[in-house]
């Protein structure tokens, strides 16, 4: 084989590699758009009463960040290819059920198991990309193209889901497509994704030694408690007081000091600890850490509530409201691409900052907005601005994460990244939902369910989420101002 001709197929089989994985995320995403968009169609099909409303959106969430963590660690243990061709199928098996469920707790339970599936196939992309490809362009590309499933599968799915809610394939068809294409990758990935370095052989005493059981217990229960807590008062903010939710964040804020300790002690004996203390002593990695929690729930808040205003504010169709989605799409494509194709030229701190100080005028348009302005004024530079801090965020956090794990634990770096986002994804719904319910009750209109009265609920979600990117910025400017350049290839 010429020298030429090895390089085309180095290079088609990591196309054919960056293409199956992130299919993978874009396919999870999509389904979640789908649900965004056809929410209240949804509801009204399955019966779903209004306090469950944002339960099948949390719980997917939910379910996602209890089981990264463990995801991430058996894939370190057992191997990547494993753990992410089950979790490929599986993803697949319950987005179609999803597409069948015939009442709404049926659907809640699909994307609880959805949620699942998703969990295993998100931390072993990154491993898998990290395994295959050196540290240079082509795994920043792929770690970008990782970044670009999300949100623009996301995106995609609020537009085909307005468009099939529009016509007279409903939104079950949604469904049944992402089931499909997720089948297909997983065959592609059945005979593409490399083989697992050679590991040891799986006994009780490697499971018990390698894997820091605790603190996936202690961890994974303290995010499941208070992402859960948040989701029960969404409804009703008063449910704070209900001695069961008293009794479990006290539990959960007890879980926090435990894991601390638990991680020092294992580190100090020189154990293999689940996220070492000396990790958060490195000021790039804390500060990502909250940038990635802060940004997540600011860019599904908004466009949860984007949705909701374009159809209840200003009474638009799924399908005319979806369309307003699509900046969104196009903004996505360009800067994860040009994030990955960049980011070992530009210094990280610099392309954080800029996105992030642009992406705070987002929230700030739609908290000043009149509904009746059209919509070029104000929400289509609102739509457009929004991702631009999580899409670049997305390539840098990644490549100053895996940096700080060891080559042996990738899996468990993709794990703690996917754990962070979901967990701000999930806190940020509940808390944004609870803002929402909370200021429109209190609103002076005596129907509550009027296009005025929701307005003032949702300008109040918007200054909040205006303030956190004010707050990422601040973490920032402070935390990442000595980075420099990431992604630089190495000898």
């Amino acid at each position: 084989m010429t020298q030429l001709n090895y390089r085309c197929c180095i290079r088609s089989s990591a196309v054919i590699l960056i293409t199956t994985l992130s299919g993978i995320t874009f396919v999870g995403s999509m389904s979640g758009g789908l649900l965004t968009v056809g929410l209240p169609t949804i509801a009204k099909d399955l019966n779903l009463p209004n306090n469950l409303l944002l339960w099948p959106a949390s719980v997917y969430s939910l379910a996602n960040g209890c089981c990264l963590l463990l995801a991430g660690s058996m894939a370190d243990f057992m191997g990547n290819r494993m753990i992410n061709l089950t979790g490929c199928f599986l993803l697949g098996a319950f987005i179609l059920a999803c597409g069948v469920s015939q009442t709404g707790i049926q659907m809640i339970l699909f994307r609880t198991f959805q949620g699942i599936a998703t969990s295993m196939c998100l931390p072993t992309a990154f491993s898998i990309l990290t395994d295959a490809m050196p540290t240079g362009k082509r795994r920043n590309i792929g770690f970008a193209c990782l970044g670009l499933g999300q949100p623009l599968g996301f995106s995609m799915g609020l537009v085909l889901g307005g468009l099939f809610q529009g016509s007279s394939l409903g939104w079950r068809f949604g469904y049944y497509l992402c089931a499909g294409i997720s089948m297909v990758l997983t065959v592609v990935n059945f005979f593409k994704l490399p083989k697992d370095a050679h590991r040891e052989p799986i006994s009780w005493r490697r499971l018990r030694s390698e894997i820091d059981w605790v603190g996936i217990l202690l961890s994974s229960s303290c995010l499941g408690i208070i992402s859960y807590v948040f989701a029960t008062i969404t409804d009703s903010p008063s449910n704070i007081q209900r001695a069961e939710n008293i009794v479990l964040l006290s539990a959960a804020g007890v879980m926090i000091p435990a894991f601390l300790g638990w991680m020092n002690w294992r580190e100090r004996n020189g154990k293999s600890a689940l996220i070492p203390n000396s990790l958060w002593k490195n000021t790039a990695f804390a500060s990502v850490c909250v940038m990635v929690l802060l940004s997540w729930a600011v860019l599904n808040g908004m466009e949860t509530i984007l949705s909701l205003f374009f159809q209840e504010v200003q009474d638009l169709s799924a399908f005319q409201a979806a369309l307003r989605f699509l900046p969104n799409v196009i903004i996505g494509i360009v800067l994860n691409i040009g994030t990955g194709l960049l980011v070992h030229r530009l210094h990280a701190d610099h392309l954080v900052l800029v996105s992030t100080f642009l992406s705070t005028r987002s929230p700030l348009l739609m908290a000043i907005i009149n509904p009746n302005w059209s919509w070029w004024y104000c929400a289509f530079w609102a739509v457009l601005l929004g991702p631009l801090s999580a899409d670049v965020i997305f390539t840098i956090a990644n490549l100053i994460i895996t940096d700080a794990f060891t080559p042996k634990t990738q899996g468990l770096a993709g794990a703690v990244f996917n754990t962070i986002a979901q967990f701000g994804t999930s806190i940020g719904l509940a808390i944004f939902a609870i803002i929402s319910t909370g200021v429109t009750q209190g609103s002076s209109y005596p129907n509550k369910v009027s296009p005025e009265a929701l307005m003032v609920g949702y300008r109040a979600v918007f200054w909040t989420c205006f303030g956190l990117m004010l707050a990422a910025c601040a973490v920032g400017t402070l935390g990442l101002r000595k980075v420099g350049k990431v992604g630089l290839k190495r000898d």
